[in-house]
């Protein structure tokens, strides 16, 4: 486990994280245009990533692992303007560790947690509750129903909550399941003592990866576009 956080460190070190800031501390020079942008990228990033394929884990089966999910920022602009330290992430990275449960009836439940470097302590929590539909076989691709939730705190200024829900297929050949899906994401952000006014946003979602298992250990690479703003993840665990 500490190899795959080691790499996943550099990671971030070769995308120069370490240079930029999500340290939100000035909300109040934001404009209501403005914070709307803000929102959207709010909605694309720290909404669930599924990081999984559509079929079942069953009754005894694990996903863990840690990830590394970027997402490249569309509204720059009016983030730097919130941020008084440094400059804003053009990517922002989120390491984050991952939990999934096999349930009876193809049910699958999982958790999340991440932490965006460089951002004042700024949290993100999550969870989702997966459903095959058609569980797959080696014939049949897997079709699996999903709700998530995510929730954001370690911002004074800020609050972000997200629900979301989409319908994916996989299919596995050998070592690797391909997978994609559509959704939607409903998120909500305010502000804590400020004259902004919450923004509550639709915006539509597309992903698409593959899974490539090795006995137990797991690789899982996802795109992702929310609201027409792309994010890529890296996954790598055990699952069994």
């Amino acid at each position: 486990m500490n190899r795959i956080l080691a790499a996943l460190w550099l990671l971030c070190l070769s995308t120069g994280a370490l240079a930029s800031s999500f340290d939100i501390t000035s909300l109040q020079l934001l404009n209501q245009s403005e914070f709307r942008q803000l929102a959207q990228d709010l909605g694309a990033a720290f909404s669930y990533k599924p990081l999984e394929p559509a079929d079942p884990l069953g009754i005894t089966g694990f996903d863990l692992g840690v990830a590394l999910t970027g997402t490249t920022l569309a509204n720059t602009a009016s983030i730097q303007k919130a941020i008084t330290n440094g400059s804003v992430y053009s990517t922002l990275p989120q390491p984050s560790v991952r939990a999934v449960k096999g349930l009876p009836y193809n049910v699958d439940v999982g958790v999340m947690y991440a932490r965006v470097p460089d951002s004042g302590g700024l949290n993100i929590y999550g969870g989702e509750l997966k459903w095959a539909v058609l569980p797959g076989n080696t014939a049949v691709p897997a079709v699996a129903l999903r709700a998530a939730v995510t929730r954001m705190d370690g911002v004074s200024q800020l609050g972000f909550e997200s629900i979301s829900a989409d319908v994916s297929v996989s299919k596995g050949f050998l070592l690797a399941t391909p997978y994609a899906g559509v959704g939607e994401v409903w998120s909500r952000s305010s502000t804590n003592g400020l004259s902004l006014q919450q923004e509550n946003l639709t915006q539509g979602k597309l992903f698409g990866g593959v899974n490539v298992n090795f006995g137990l250990a797991n690789v899982d690479v996802e795109a992702d576009s929310t609201g027409g703003i792309h994010s890529y993840s890296v996954k790598l665990g055990f699952r069994f």
